[in-house]
């Protein structure tokens, strides 16, 4: 399989029926990202271990994640080092075998964010301790792209990110606030405190919903552990800010019923999500096994298509060059206070979270990946004041 994927892409190269020749291989791929194997400019790699090529031309993505969890290959700018091989579609010229297609397959066939499947997704990854999340979020515990326009450091952008979602969707004392993804209730908090709304969220981590609620209890918000297809209420306002990248294309159109279904006729709904460059039906396999099981990005079409028929779409906004910095700082944070939780976290994890974090920053440098805001009313309504064109 190999001889033959390296034979489609670069026919002028010999196959690699040795380990030497996956070398050369390997080094002429990453000569054409400006990567040096043993060089010292930022993003070049030192390789511990020569198995490293084979398992790369073999596996791709997860291969080169996993290779890096157990040490077989190090660099002194992971970011950098991703943000050049994504400049260069690297991706594009070793994809993985069985693996890749394998994930094509189940997702064709099944409904990989089901109610039944979401559950054990959501907990593989918000479930492994709230001792690593306190450490590497803000304040607020908010886990999902900051705003960093005038922001001078992770507190603000956060909080910057808040306040543009409550002024996008124009929130006023009393309105009541539907959190779809709540995470630990970082923007219930803020809209509770700020704009005087009561507000429910809804996830379905066990964690994030008890310490969630004890956080923000001096406040009228209420966390539940619920998924978002069973929520029921009505409410003025309704966000979704970090969960359309777990649903799923299979249920893109779901989320706009729920949201179609809670909101008042004349409310106001706002998505932030990560966003995929092309339509895509499962996601990259070293996240889709170690990170988020089962998550997807969308893409525009699909979010266009989900909302077809029930939404105008006021407002698009892409912030998707903030989550660098944003990714960046967790990466800071968690590499800054890792000691304090070594004993729980042991060094693969270290190596796997970092390999997550710096790599995601270095896809979200190459332009790779978006951040799409979308601002939507319900066909029909008056456009609201602040969108308005004066």
């Amino acid at each position: 399989m190999v001889r033959e994927l390296i034979g489609k892409v670069m026919p002028a190269m010999r196959m690699p029926t040795r380990a030497g020749e996956s070398e050369s291989v390997v080094r002429e791929l990453f000569s054409l990202a400006g990567i040096t194997i043993g060089g010292t400019a930022p993003g070049d790699i030192t390789v511990h271990d020569p198995r490293f090529y084979e398992r790369l031309l073999r596996d791709a993505s997860i291969g080169l994640g996993e290779s890096y969890m157990e040490g077989w290959w190090d660099t002194d700018a992971l970011d950098v080092f991703i943000d050049k091989v994504m400049r260069a579609n690297l991706k594009q010229k070793v994809q993985g075998s069985w693996r890749l297609r394998a994930l094509t397959v189940k997702a064709v066939l099944l409904n990989l964010q089901s109610k039944a499947r979401s559950g054990s997704s959501v907990e593989a990854h918000y479930d492994v301790g709230n001792e690593l999340y306190t450490r590497m979020l803000d304040p607020r515990m908010v886990y999902t792209c900051g705003y960093w326009k005038n922001a001078k450091n992770l507190t603000e952008a956060q909080e910057h990110k808040l306040d543009l979602v409550a002024r996008k969707v124009g929130l006023k004392p009393g309105m009541r606030v539907l959190d779809l993804g709540c995470g630990w209730g970082g923007f219930a908090s803020w809209a509770a405190e700020k704009y005087g709304c009561s507000v429910v969220g809804v996830t379905l981590s066990k964690d994030q919903v008890s310490l969630g609620n004890q956080l923000w209890k001096h406040l009228p918000v209420e966390l539940r552990l619920c998924d978002y297809r069973d929520v029921t209420g009505t409410f003025d306002r309704v966000v979704s800010i970090g969960m359309m990248e777990h649903v799923g294309p299979k249920n893109h159109r779901d989320v706009m019923r729920v949201i179609d279904r809670c909101m008042v006729d004349d409310g106001v709904a706002l998505i932030h999500t990560i966003a995929n460059n092309r339509s895509l039906r499962h996601g990259t396999p070293f996240i889709e096994k170690y990170i988020f099981p089962n998550a997807v990005a969308p893409s525009m079409a699909q979010l266009g298509k989900a909302m077809e028929g029930i939404f105008v779409l006021e407002d698009l906004h892409n912030i998707g060059p903030d989550y660098d910095p944003t990714l960046m700082a967790w990466w800071e944070n968690f590499d800054r206070t890792y000691n304090e939780i070594a004993h729980t976290y042991d060094q693969k994890f270290y190596r796997m979270w970092k390999f997550y974090l710096l790599a995601a920053a270095g896809a979200s440098r190459s332009r790779d990946g978006q951040l799409y805001q979308l601002v939507m009313t319900k066909i029909g309504r008056k456009q609201p004041e602040h969108y308005r064109q004066s």
